[in-house]
C-alpha cells in the first residue's frame, strides 16, 4: 500500500506542533504496511521551508526511507487540469469569488489518486471535497 504524503504533514513535524507525536505514529504505521511517497510539488514545497536545504531535504528523505515520485505522467496532470477546472467552475458560479490558485494541491490530489492507494494529509477537506474516490489518512 503506496501513501503520498502532503506537505503539511513534513512540515508539522518539522515545526513541533502539538499533533507532531500523533503524526509520527501514523507516519511509522504508513510505513509499516507500505511505502512512503511524495509528489514533486511536495518536495518543492518541503524545499522552500525555512531553512530547509536540498542537502537536508535529500538526507531526510532517505532516513525516513520516503521516496520522490519524480517522474509524474499524463494522467495526473490530466486530473489535476480537471478537478481545478471543476472547483473553479463552482467557485465562479456560486459567487465566491475568482478561483484561488492552489494547482499545488490539485497535482498532489491527483497524484496520490493515480499514484498512491491514499493520501496523508493535515487538511481534509479539500481533498474529500475535490478528490472523493481519495481514501484520506
Amino acid at each position: 500500500m503506496r501513501t503520498a504524503l502532503d506537505t503539511n504533514v513534513i512540515s508539522s513535524i518539522w515545526s513541533g506542533e502539538p499533533s507532531e507525536q500523533a503524526i509520527r505514529i501514523a507516519l511509522r504505521e504508513a510505513a509499516a504496511v507500505g511505502a512512503l511517497v511524495l509528489c514533486p510539488v511536495v518536495y518543492t514545497e518541503l524545499r522552500a521551508y525555512p531553512g530547509v536545504t536540498r542537502d537536508f531535504l535529500d538526507v531526510f528523505l532517505d532516513k525516513t526511507r520516503i521516496s520522490v515520485d519524480w517522474d509524474i505522467d499524463g494522467a495526473v496532470w490530466r486530473l489535476a487540469a480537471e478537478r481545478f477546472a471543476m472547483y473553479a467552475d463552482r467557485r465562479r458560479e456560486s459567487k465566491g469569488g475568482t478561483p484561488k490558485r492552489l494547482l499545488a494541491d490539485f497535482v498532489v490530489g491527483a497524484h496520490a489518486v493515480t499514484r498512491a492507494d491514499r493520501l496523508m494529509t493535515l487538511d481534509r477537506g479539500r481533498y474529500e471535497r475535490e478528490f472523493v474516490e481519495l481514501s484520506i489518512v
